[in-house]
């Protein structure tokens, strides 16, 4: 007899089943649960081990523990050299200075570095380029220092940029060094430096941050070494009506009874890059600080160190864009090439339309009060 045709059936069916099998054993991998939940199943998971196996990773948390001490005193000599460096870097920072406000202007000098070639071949980008560019090309030649540097620090820079709001860019022309100062004990206090201008009277305004490094006994596997865990601003002498972290807003009433008409004038709070200065109070009770002001204050950390370790020791090469922020164009390239599923009787997402909306990220520059 012959055999019979050959068919895919039986394949088929056992590439489904191979298929279902793995994606049930995916959904059982603690790598592909959320976070709440692969800890839970961890914990679950150690409990369910054999008393002598239980007691091994027991001996081996407690080696983790002596190893965070270690590790907490590796980060207190680290900080330690940081201050000791600072006083070798600070000359570097103070003529760094003078060339950007034009007390001093250096005498010609050639590139040290080799400068990297051009990356863009398209001709429409360079020439979307060139348009945003007019008004850097207006820039007079006789011009005091490098006009605008901060500012355009700032802008360059994402997580900065977002801090600084339309009517904020005048008075951000005027800043014209941002410093630190480390403190005894941990904590350092950066500066803003301003030259003179119509919005305030302070030539420097000041933020004060605080670190701990130490283990917290309550939580000790959570420690990754210092951090921030308070912050202090300074009170902005404002000339008269040029607060720009309020604005002034008129609202008509109308009498109940007499139907007459007033206009109410009054002052709200309004994001600006200077409620930066203002930041929330840190209290005793981390319980009782409210979500949005534990956000601006995680955002306000995470700003505090950034200048401290990127920004202030190499401001000049975000100017000129040898560093750029590459989170954007690691998010295209991780989503490149990835689709959506879904069964074929399904329409596919409309484009533009997302799957869903997180809510806004607080930031430090986001009116208190609002």
């Amino acid at each position: 007899m012959d055999a019979p045709p050959e068919t895919n059936v039986e394949s088929e069916s056992c590439n489904d089943a191979e298929d279902e099998k793995s994606g049930s054993d995916c959904q059982s991998m603690p790598a592909y649960m959320n976070s709440v939940l692969r800890r839970q199943y961890l914990q679950e998971m150690v409990k369910v081990l054999p008393a002598p196996v239980q007691n091994r990773i027991t001996t081996l948390k407690n080696l983790q523990l002596d190893h965070l001490k270690i590790e907490a005193e590796f980060f207190e000599e680290v900080y330690k050299l940081e201050q000791k460096y600072q006083l070798k870097y600070q000359p570097l920072f103070d003529k760094r200075r003078e060339i950007v406000e034009g007390t001093v202007d250096p005498a010609e000098e050639k590139p040290k570095w080799k400068e990297p070639e051009n990356l863009s071949e398209n001709e429409g980008d360079i020439e979307a380029l060139r348009e945003s560019l007019k008004s850097f090309k207006n820039i007079p030649a006789d011009a005091k220092g490098i006009p605008g540097f901060w500012l355009t620090v700032f802008r360059n820079t994402a997580i900065l940029s977002e801090m600084v709001q339309p009517h904020d860019e005048p008075a951000m022309r005027k800043l014209t060094d941002i410093s630190i100062k480390y403190d005894n004990g941990h904590s350092y206090t950066l500066e803003f430096h301003f030259d003179k201008n119509e919005y305030f009277t302070n030539t420097v305004l000041t933020k004060h941050y605080v670190l701990k490094s130490t283990v917290d006994p309550d939580d000790p596997f959570a420690f990754e070494g210092p951090e921030i865990y308070k912050c202090t601003g300074c009170t902005i002498n404002w000339e008269k009506k040029m607060n720009l972290t309020v604005k002034t807003i008129r609202k008509k009433q109308k009498h109940k009874e007499r139907g007459a008409v007033r206009t109410i004038v009054k002052q709200v709070p309004t994001d600006s890059f200077f409620n930066f200065f203002n930041p929330p109070e840190v209290p005793t009770d981390k319980e009782e600080i409210d979500d949005d002001s534990q956000q601006i204050l995680a955002t306000d950390f995470e700003i505090g160190h950034f200048l401290r370790a990127r920004i202030i020791p190499k401001a000049v090469l975000y100017f000129t864009g040898d560093i750029v922020d590459d989170e954007d164009d690691e998010d295209e390239e991780e989503f490149e090439g990835e689709e959506d599923d879904y069964d074929d009787d399904d329409e596919p997402p409309a484009k533009g339309q997302n799957k869903s909306s997180g809510n806004k990220k607080q930031s430090p520059n986001d009116c208190p009060n609002q």
